[in-house]
């Protein structure tokens, strides 16, 4: 079995107690939120290795490597091959690092984005700006209702309600 099945078996199993599963995702959250401190402290390192040699670099697990490496994915420059990663699968956490801000905005996992280490990264004013991007993003803008006497906007020229408003 794939350590990305493992791994979601065990973090959104539903038979689990509710108390057991908080404490799980408080646990990994501490763990990431390291691993991300360490990431974030030298950016532009490009860290490479297997999910084995990763996960004793940060001294994790390897289902808690395995969580991290699917959390990082949509971040990364180049995806890993996290649907069929064994702990012998070569990877890279090489990441993009305003997709990464963002990713971790619509998270909203504030205790990743308001991390110290990105003030080294992005000034105050590029990480406002990229958060209000990432929430502006999620937002769905409603254009003006068509009123049935109005011209169709398919450019028939006829009334919307003899003609799309059917």
């Amino acid at each position: 079995m794939a350590l990305l099945e493992e791994w979601q078996k065990i973090a959104y199993n539903q038979e689990t107690d509710r108390g057991q599963l908080q404490r799980f995702w408080q646990r990994y959250f501490l763990l990431e939120k390291a691993v991300y401190e360490k990431l974030l402290t030298n950016p532009d390192e490009v860290v490479e290795g297997t999910v084995k040699e990763l996960a004793d670099k940060y001294e994790l697990s390897i289902m808690d490597m395995t969580g991290f490496l699917d959390g990082i994915n949509d971040s990364l420059i180049e995806p890993n091959p996290i649907e069929t990663m064994e702990e012998d699968t070569k990877v890279s956490l090489a990441f993009d690092k305003e997709k990464l801000y963002k990713n971790m905005v619509d998270a909203k996992a504030d205790w990743l984005y308001e991390l110290p280490q990105w003030e080294e990264i992005f000034d105050a004013e590029t990480r406002r700006k990229l958060y209000l991007e990432q929430k502006k993003s999620g937002t769905v803008i409603v254009g003006k209702k068509v009123g049935r006497n109005d011209p169709c906007p398919c450019g028939s020229g006829k009334k919307y309600k003899f003609c799309c408003g059917r």
